[in-house]
């Protein structure tokens, strides 16, 4: 393994190969949810994680603005792999960030996969979303952007109040307030650049069915199928498909990752059986 630290922020690199697969991580975990696809993906790639700024152990109660988590994956990737686009594996807030790098620099991403979160937002997502959902959505959120903004012991209680209802895999003790400014950044405009991710290159899009809304509209993952290269796939899980299901999740990324390889990338990778 190396450690490097780039723009103040510690970056796991682990694995071989000759492509760069960089994990990005969402609320409220760290670098630590993608472990078992490190341990999968290794022998084939170069895996490199990073815990985003506010969400490591001991963070200050700060936003950080969009322009600075994208310049982060700008800094990383020109870092870890400076001849080559990087792959990019991402979960949550980390395909907002992700999604918006690619946009940025499509020059720098060869493949995307994306984990249950696609077009929400947009114009589609909103029609197809019912009335019931679109409130679930808007009130989970809003309850974190105020637990970020009240601080303190009540916004951490009330992060984990929320996180318990939810279901979410994250111990408690993880959970702290200053994880949540993304919600409130969200909420108060500050991150209103933000735009429908549409890639140019090939995608994976991997969402769990077992939710009470969606992230994605029928529409968008409609539109991945019948584009070449691309393909939209449901899991019988919730939110977290990576954690519920590891070996069905790992196998199915792996298998699409391989098959989009080049032969000289292939013939640098053991067979997966």
């Amino acid at each position: 393994m190396q450690v490097k630290t780039i723009n103040g922020t510690e970056v796991l690199i682990e694995g071989n190969g000759s492509e760069t697969l960089l994990m990005l991580h969402g609320w409220p975990d760290t670098r630590a949810l993608w472990e078992k696809q490190v341990e999968a993906f290794k022998p084939h790639f170069r895996c490199v994680r990073f815990t985003w700024p506010g969400f490591e152990p001991g963070a200050a109660n700060v936003e950080h603005s969009l322009d600075t988590l994208i310049g982060l994956c700008e800094a990383v990737v020109r870092e870890v792999s400076p001849d080559k686009p990087v792959i990019l594996l991402v979960h949550d807030w980390g395909c907002l960030f992700g999604y918006h790098f690619a946009m940025r620099h499509p020059e720098r991403v060869s493949r995307v996969v994306g984990v249950d979160i696609g077009d929400a937002g947009s114009r589609d997502f909103k029609k197809a979303t019912t009335i019931p959902a679109l409130l679930g959505i808007v009130g989970y959120q809003l309850w974190l952007a105020a637990a970020w903004r009240i601080g303190g012991g009540v916004g951490e209680n009330m992060s984990r109040w929320l996180s318990r209802q939810m279901g979410v895999p994250t111990p408690p003790e993880q959970i702290t307030v200053a994880k949540n400014y993304p919600y409130y950044s969200t909420w108060t405009g500050k991150y209103k650049a933000v735009r429908t991710f549409r890639p140019d290159c090939p995608m994976l899009f991997i969402y769990g069915t077992r939710k009470p809304f969606m992230f994605h509209s029928p529409q968008w993952a409609a539109w991945l199928d019948a584009r070449p290269g691309s393909k939209a796939v449901a899991m019988d899980t919730d939110h977290w498909p990576m954690l519920r299901r590891p070996d069905e999740f790992n196998t199915l990324v792996l298998r699409w990752l391989l098959s989009h390889q080049s032969n000289e990338e292939k013939n640098a990778s053991p067979a997966v059986l």
